[in-house]
């Protein structure tokens, strides 16, 4: 099986998104990350589910965890609005390299391969000619797995 035959359709967001309205897209639709697109639809980058929760996080819970105990709820319940204003390229981590992008001629290996290697929970279908790279689809952790548990 080859990665274009994997390739589903996958919710995708600018980079100059909401932020809220991609976590409210996430959270909707259950899905453990976005696929990040430049102007033209080419990936740039994943953002996981994890790193929208860490950006709601203060600094100051992260690096001494005790600290979330003396937040009271009322406070708790407000974290998503750190993101009112604030864009999905806010979001991505400062060190955010590019997504991990198959070939559709990829076999199924290959694609668990670079999954495994970039440790996302999703991997780009994309071709690339002369005039840019083009989508095709994702390749999510859970549908690969569903399909290699599936092959003879």
């Amino acid at each position: 099986m080859r990665a274009r035959d994997l390739a589903v359709e996958y919710e995708t967001v600018a980079v100059g998104s909401d932020a809220l309205d991609a976590a409210r897209l996430m959270a909707d639709r259950k899905l453990p990350a976005l696929l990040v697109v430049d102007g033209a639809g080419a990936p740039v980058a994943i953002m996981p589910a994890s790193q929208l929760v860490k950006v709601l996080v203060p600094a100051y819970v992260i690096e001494d965890p005790t600290l979330a105990a003396v937040i009271d709820e009322e406070h708790a319940d407000r974290l998503c609005a750190s993101l009112t204003g604030r864009t999905v390229g806010d979001c991505l981590p400062a060190k955010a390299g590019p997504p991990p992008i198959a070939d559709p001629h990829d076999t199924a290996l290959e694609v668990a391969a670079l999954m495994a290697q970039a440790r996302s929970p999703l991997v780009a279908v994309a071709e690339r000619g002369e005039h840019g790279v083009r989508l095709l689809g994702v390749v999510t952790a859970s549908h690969l797995l569903h399909q290699l548990l599936e092959s003879p």
